[in-house]
C-alpha cells in the first residue's frame, strides 16, 4: 500500500513537473507587441529609417520577445501628436525631437538643440555623463514618459531660401519653417517662424506659403527635393548645431517589462543614437556633391554680421526661458556649465585640429 501511495504521489509530481516544463517555452516565447509612432514621413531616409532600425534592433536584441510596428506621421496619429499618443498609451514608443513639445514645456527644447550651443558629441557627453539625462527624465516624469536619446543629425544646414540673405534686414518679414528656439530667434530678428511637419515642406515652399525652410542636411534635403523649390542653400545651421532625436517610452509599458527587456530597449536606443549620426556623416558628402554638381544648387555662407546678430538674440531667448521657473533654471545652469567646460577642450582639440587641417 505504501508502495502504491508512493507511486501515485510520484506520478502526480511528474505530471505537474511535465506541465511546468511544457509551459516554460510558452512563457519564454511570449511575444510583446508594441507600436512606435513617429514625427517623420514613413521610411524617410535617416529619420524614418532610423526609427525602423531602432524597432528592428529591439526585436533582434530581445530574440523576438518584443515586436515593434512603426507608423510614419499621419499613419496612426499626426506628426505633432506623437507625445500625447505615447503618454496616453495609444503607442508604447515614439520617435521625434524634444523641441516639438515646447507647448508642453519650453524647457524640453534644451534636450533637442540650442542655437549656437553644443555639437552632437558635446550633447552626448552632457546627456550621458554630465547629468543631462537625469534632468530630461525628471522633466518627462509627470507625463508618464521616459525619454531616451535615439539619434543625432549633427550640424545642420541653415536652410533653403528664395531670397538672398545679405544682412539682418533681409530676415525681416521672412516666413520660414523653423522649429524650437531657432524659431523664436528668427521672430525677434523680424521674421515669421512657421511650424510645419516635414511632409508639408516642399509644397509650402513651392507654393510660396513660406519663403524659406530649414530641414536637416544635404542627405535629407536631397530626398525631399527641396532644391526644386528654392534657389539658395545657406550654411551653417546656427539654430541646430547637433540635434538630439528622442525615443519616447510609455512608462507603464516599460515598467511592465522584465528587467532584461528594459535594459534591451534602452541599449537599442543608445545604439540608434550613435548609428543615425554615423549615417548622416557618411551620406551627407555624396548628397552635397549631387546637389552642387547635378542640380547646380547655389550653396552660400550666411554673412558674419547676420550670424553675430542671431547669436546675440539667441543668448537672450535662452536666458529668458531659464528665468521662467526653477526647473528651467536648473536645466539651463547644467547645460551652460557643461557647455563652458567642454568648449575649452573642444577649442584646443577638434577645433584646433580642423583649423590646422585646413
Amino acid at each position: 500500500m505504501k508502495r502504491r501511495s508512493f507511486l501515485r504521489t510520484a506520478g502526480t509530481g511528474a505530471v505537474a513537473a511535465g506541465t511546468l516544463l511544457a509551459g516554460a517555452p510558452a512563457i519564454a516565447g511570449k511575444r510583446i507587441r508594441w507600436k512606435m509612432v513617429t514625427t517623420w514621413p514613413k521610411n524617410f531616409p535617416g529619420l524614418g529609417t532610423g526609427a525602423n532600425h531602432l524597432a528592428r534592433r529591439i526585436e533582434e536584441m530581445s530574440g523576438g520577445r518584443i515586436r515593434v510596428k512603426v507608423y510614419g506621421a499621419k499613419e496612426l496619429v499626426p506628426a505633432f501628436e506623437v507625445f500625447d499618443a505615447v503618454a496616453r498609451g495609444t503607442a508604447q514608443l515614439g520617435h521625434g525631437a524634444a523641441y516639438y513639445w515646447k507647448g508642453k514645456s519650453e524647457t524640453a527644447q534644451f534636450f533637442s538643440t540650442v542655437p549656437f550651443g553644443m555639437t552632437a558629441r558635446e550633447m552626448n557627453g552632457w546627456l550621458f555623463h554630465g547629468g543631462g539625462m537625469e534632468l530630461w527624465r525628471e522633466l518627462y516624469e509627470p507625463f508618464g514618459l521616459i525619454p531616451a536619446a535615439a539619434g543625432n543629425s549633427g550640424v545642420q544646414m541653415a536652410g533653403w531660401f528664395n531670397k538672398e540673405i545679405r544682412s539682418v534686414d533681409d530676415l525681416k518679414g521672412l516666413k520660414m519653417r523653423i522649429p524650437g528656439l531657432g524659431g523664436e530667434v528668427l521672430r525677434r530678428a523680424g521674421g515669421t517662424p512657421v511650424s510645419l511637419p516635414g511632409g508639408e515642406l516642399f509644397t509650402s515652399l513651392q507654393s510660396g506659403a513660406i519663403d524659406a525652410t530649414e530641414w536637416v542636411n544635404p542627405y535629407n534635403d536631397l530626398a525631399f527635393g527641396l532644391y526644386k523649390a528654392a534657389k539658395y542653400y545657406y550654411y551653417p545651421g546656427w539654430h541646430e548645431p547637433g540635434t538630439t532625436l528622442e525615443c519616447l517610452i510609455n512608462r507603464k509599458a516599460f515598467e511592465a517589462l522584465p528587467k532584461d527587456l528594459q535594459a534591451i530597449v534602452l541599449a537599442a536606443c543608445r545604439i540608434a543614437n550613435e548609428d543615425i549620426l554615423d549615417e548622416y556623416t557618411a551620406r551627407n558628402n555624396a548628397a552635397l556633391r549631387t546637389l552642387v554638381e547635378k542640380h547646380k544648387v547655389d550653396v552660400r555662407p550666411l554673412p558674419d554680421d547676420v550670424l553675430a546678430r542671431l547669436r546675440e538674440i539667441s543668448d537672450e531667448v535662452v536666458a529668458e526661458i531659464a528665468d521662467k521657473d526653477p526647473f528651467a533654471r536648473k536645466v539651463y545652469d547644467s547645460y551652460r556649465r557643461f557647455y563652458s567646460e567642454t568648449k575649452a577642450w573642444t577649442d584646443i582639440s577638434e577645433k584646433a585640429y580642423l583649423n590646422a587641417r585646413g
